[in-house]
């Protein structure tokens, strides 16, 4: 059953909204529960009155049976590195919330209502980013936050790290019983790597958004002739996204007095006599293709985001309970494949993003190029200052990691656990190199619009460009002015970052199920 939506979860990570516990299925949480209880009474079931992995073929005594589901979270706690930002940890709670309420897990009502305190009330358990191989799912990582729902470890509440106890004493917070396999179901399946990825998606469409415009900035920069957004040109090439993107174009140049038309410009007989010809007749590849790459993007982007409505809303633990067939079924729902994937899919098209942003960058830098702006958008004295020389080398850097980056992780499979994970899915390291490379596509996309900006100060044009592209030109231009004398750039380049962040355009529709 779809009980959550990418739109919902966004709203919860980045406007504040809430869960509210009374709207939830936990009737059905508990008809599930109250099942598997009597249906395991008298018979064997993986991780209920079995050993964990390759030590399923011992049974477990009757009595130590509560002791079973403590031992899973505790042992699996063994995660490495930096803890993951809360924003990620939130949402892979909400990733996990959405397996529960599949009514599949077995597990008691109490632990969705405190994973909707903790979502609520910013409780954040430590869950480190290494860990996981993607394959029954996050163990490591979600043994983590299952550590936290039983008492024990450390959240991030209010800024600072402390003893989960303490904080769950101070909110009048208890922490889970272990009823049936509530240790299993909650370490087992694929909300870290969905979390992570339902934040990635959110910013790569913002990304991709931000390229559209920077692209539009571009081509008004150039006086580029406006055929390469038309409709007639893009619809026979008949992709949808290179259609929507397009479109889009259309929409965010209308008001420009930068563009030129070509049955004004050259096709009214008037250079029929010219053997050479001062403005390009077409532009860069960087400027003039936009459409045809930012198109397949746009698709990605369409078909991730699906996969992620779908991941979260499934059931992605082992085994599966079935209250209405009246079953008990074992299979391998959280194995991570779907969103490895999809996660390598947008980190290729991110990438595409960093090197479409680091030629159009190249264009406005290199004079001999563009035959229309100052070496480095200097507007200082050539030789005494530098204008945006350096900022070059930062972006090129970045983008060349990114490049490193692309290699499909997908494919790496490690055999692990006795063999009984003969193959993974790594899907959480895909999500998380995902996540790197998203950060720095920021960073590049940062020095562009100031490049941007920067340029369209060098020809005066600020009156002349679209409304869509002034309004971020003076967005830039309240961050930083105009650059003449030489200063540092690196504070600059973070504010530029953190605004694209903070002011998503909401200028595409990637919800291809509409």
């Amino acid at each position: 059953m779809e009980v959550l939506t990418l739109n919902q979860v966004r709203d919860i990570l980045y406007k504040g909204a809430s869960l509210d516990v009374d709207s939830l299925p936990l009737d059905a949480v508990r008809d599930c529960y109250d099942f598997l209880r009597e249906f395991a009474a008298d018979k064997v079931i993986y991780g209920i009155n079995t050993g964990f992995g390759p030590m399923a073929q011992w049974r477990v005594d009757d009595r130590y049976l509560e002791d079973l589901q403590y031992n899973i979270i505790r042992s699996h706690s063994c995660g490495a590195g930096e803890a993951l930002e809360d924003i990620y940890v939130k949402s892979a709670m909400i990733a996990r919330l959405g397996v529960f309420l599949q009514c599949r897990s077995g597990i008691h009502p109490e632990v969705c209502r405190l994973l909707v305190e903790f979502i609520n009330r910013g409780i954040y358990p430590y869950i480190p980013m290494h860990g996981s191989v993607g394959a029954s799912g996050d163990l490591v990582q979600l043994a983590h936050l299952a550590l936290t729902l039983i008492g024990e470890g450390k959240v991030h509440y209010r800024g600072e790290w402390r003893k989960t106890a303490e904080v769950m004493e101070e909110n009048g917070l208890k922490p889970i019983s272990i009823h049936v396999r509530e240790g299993l179901s909650v370490t087992n399946g694929t909300s870290v790597m969905t979390g992570i990825s339902v934040v990635n998606q959110f910013r790569a469409e913002q990304l991709t958004e931000w390229a559209l415009l920077a692209s539009v900035m571009m081509n008004e920069i150039a006086s580029s002739f406006d055929d390469l957004m038309s409709e007639e040109l893009n619809s026979c090439r008949r992709h949808h996204g290179q259609i929507a993107i397009a479109a889009k174009m259309r929409e965010l140049a209308s008001g420009s007095a930068c563009l030129l038309k070509r049955e004004h410009e050259l096709y009214d007989n008037s250079h029929a006599e010219e053997s050479t010809f001062e403005h390009k007749v077409q532009a860069y590849y960087s400027l003039r293709c936009t459409p045809q790459i930012l198109g397949p993007v746009f698709e990605t982007l369409e078909n991730s985001r699906r996969v992620l409505q779908e991941e979260l809303n499934c059931a992605s633990d082992n085994p599966i309970i079935d209250p209405v067939g009246r079953n008990v079924l074992h299979g391998g729902n959280f194995h991570g494949d779907y969103i490895s994937l999809e996660e390598d899919k947008v980190k290729i098209a991110m990438v595409r993003l960093a090197m479409t942003a680091e030629r159009q960058l190249n264009y406005l830098f290199h004079d001999r190029i563009n035959g229309i702006l100052p070496p480095f958008l200097n507007l200082g004295t050539l030789g005494l200052n530098y204008g945006m020389q350096a900022c070059q080398f930062t972006a090129t850097s970045t983008t060349a990691e990114c490049q490193t980056l692309a290699m499909p992780n997908y494919v790496h499979s490690i055999p692990n656990n006795n063999d009984n994970q003969d193959i993974v899915s790594m899907g959480t390291n895909t999500a998380l190199l995902c996540r790197q490379v998203i950060e720095n596509v920021y960073q590049v996309t940062a020095i562009l619009f100031i490049a941007l900006a920067q340029a369209i100060d060098c020809l005066q044009i600020k009156d002349k460009i679209a409304p869509a592209s002034r309004r971020v030109y003076d967005a830039v231009r309240e961050i930083m002015p105009t650059i003449v004398e030489d200063k540092p750039f690196y504070e600059n380049i973070a504010k530029v970052e953190a605004w694209l962040k903070e002011h998503p355009l909401d200028i595409l529709d990637f919800d291809s199920a509409k």
